[in-house]
């Protein structure tokens, strides 16, 4: 199967997400060179490799909130991950004025 050529710049982006910041879909876009492709990036995060070392879990919705379902393992996966690099998550929600890349 061909890969998006994008994708390799939206991993590019998403591995340059500091230790305890987060970014959203439509930011790491942007930075990527895809305006307006936040679903790319989603697209792009949901074909990951289930060993990736890439910091998946830095990437939330614009609302600051982790966007997969809250009783699914990929959820508590990524609460715990951001939870223990500092990242307050209050009921799903990271406060992206304090913790925003």
């Amino acid at each position: 199967m061909a890969q998006n050529p994008a994708y390799e710049m939206i991993w590019q982006v998403i591995g340059a997400i500091p230790t305890g910041r987060v970014a959203t879909y439509g930011q790491i876009a942007e930075l990527a060179g895809i305006p307006g492709g936040a679903r790319m990036v989603g697209r792009c995060l949901s074909q990951l490799p289930v060993d990736s070392q890439l910091p998946w879990f830095r990437v939330i919705n614009a609302s600051g909130k982790i966007s997969l379902p809250i009783d699914s393992e990929g959820y508590k996966k990524q609460h715990e991950l951001l939870q223990e690099e500092g990242v307050v998550v209050m009921n799903g929600r990271i406060s992206l004025a304090k913790f925003r890349w």
